[in-house]
């Protein structure tokens, strides 16, 4: 049997007591059983100790049990928390640990992944410092933070640009293929590798490493694709805003920390970005619910960008209060949840899955693990980290079309 020959077995103590398991309640989750000549529990802080190296299957037994993936065991040191980001959501409602110890492994994986990928650039003489990471600040007017970001995008004018673009996905792609461009990699993800790790748009919508070299944006896959262009534009803020962290759904609270003002900050820029405040229609602020929809509607349609996002900037822009905005918000995500019911329930079929990977991962990254592994500058195991596929699916998945 194949053997994890490189990983730090200190790592695995360390996984092991941070899911809250004894070293027999692991064992039995990882499979591992006793013997006349010692305990499953012994077996396992054997691995801890590095007196043994794991199997790769018995690594991977050990990485759903832990809740973490398995970049996480080859690191050197357990991560700081500061590396994770500042915690930018104001989400009201309560959200399960299981869930948040999955997205807290999941910020820890791409974490790592993007500090291999630092470390790919920095090795690159001709690389340099992207000047316009920490170009943005949040005490300026959010209406000149947005236009920086239109000339940084190259958009000189929003409402005609979203129009062009003629569907949602287009939308986004678009906006990625610019921001891309930039310097900044844009991932779409949704688990740790697995349907068991899915992690809700309610528990993350979004995640930015505002670095300056390698920046990563992270936007949730399980979100609605016509949401996913506002989480962008809001991502972009953080990076050229160099506020690291992850972030949630607009919420019509009004902020009390530093995090909290720096995500409307965010939340407001993106918006502004979408919809300048010229561009908004002439609504009354006791209008009925129905014609607040009817002209959301419209508006949402018009640009590709969504609902929601709409609704949140009329609040913003006093054109709605903050009541109906609680109310539109409650439909929408209500409207969003049968529709994704429905779409379970009729699915079959589909792209395949390098396809869907590669859209996942996105051209920057791929780019950037393609050349360095044809110029010997990176193994295949450590593409596969990167990328965040078995070694085995590296090279398919780089041939294949996107």
């Amino acid at each position: 049997m194949r053997r994890a020959e490189n990983i730090n077995p200190a790592m695995l103590a360390w996984a092991r007591k941070t899911s809250g398991l004894s070293a027999a309640e692991a064992a039995h989750k990882i499979g591992l059983s006793s013997s006349a000549h010692s305990t499953a529990a012994k077996k396992l802080q054997e691995l801890e100790a590095g007196k043994a190296k794991p199997t790769r299957a018995q690594l991977e037994k050990i990485a759903k049990a832990y809740w973490q993936p398995l970049t996480i065991f080859y690191l050197a040191s357990p991560p700081r928390v500061g590396d994770r980001g500042v915690d930018f959501r104001q989400s009201q409602q309560p959200i399960a640990k299981k869930d948040e110890a999955i997205l807290d492994a999941l910020l820890r994986s791409l974490r790592a992944r993007q500090h291999m990928v630092r470390s790919l650039l920095e090795d690159d003489e001709d690389m340099q410092p992207l000047s316009w990471v920490g170009s943005i600040s949040q005490s300026m007017p959010v209406n000149k933070a947005a236009a920086n970001i239109r000339a940084t995008l190259g958009v000189e004018n929003t409402a005609d640009f979203c129009r062009r673009q003629k569907t949602p996905e287009a939308l986004f792609a678009a906006l990625r293929q610019r921001i891309e461009e930039l310097g900044v990699f844009v991932l779409l993800v949704r688990n740790l590798g697995s349907y068991h790790t899915e992690i809700s748009e309610k528990v993350f919508r979004g995640f930015a490493i505002a670095d300056g070299l390698a920046p990563f944006i992270v936007i949730n896959s399980r979100d609605a694709k016509v949401a996913r262009t506002f989480t962008l534009i809001h991502e972009l803020a953080h990076v050229m805003t160099e506020a690291t962290g992850v972030s949630a759904s607009p919420e019509p609270t009004n902020p009390a920390t530093s995090a909290e003002k720096t995500e409307r900050f965010c939340n407001d820029v993106a918006s502004e970005f979408l919809l300048p405040e010229d561009s908004l229609p002439a609504i009354a602020r006791q209008t009925s619910l129905e014609h607040a929809s009817a002209v959301i509607r419209q508006l949402a349609q018009d640009r590709n960008i969504s609902e929601p996002m709409v609704a949140y900037r009329l609040w913003r822009a006093g054109r709605i209060s903050a009541p109906m905005l609680r109310e539109l918000l409650g439909l929408y995500s209500e409207r969003w949840d049968n529709m994704r019911r429905q779409q379970r329930e009729s699915a079959s079929g589909g792209p395949s899955y390098y396809k869907i990977q590669r859209a996942n991962i996105g051209e920057a990254l791929l780019n950037l693990v393609d050349r360095t592994l044809r110029a010997n500058e990176l193994t295949h195991t450590e593409a596969a980290r990167i990328l965040g596929v078995s070694s085995g699916k590296v090279g398919s998945l780089l041939r294949a079309n996107s």
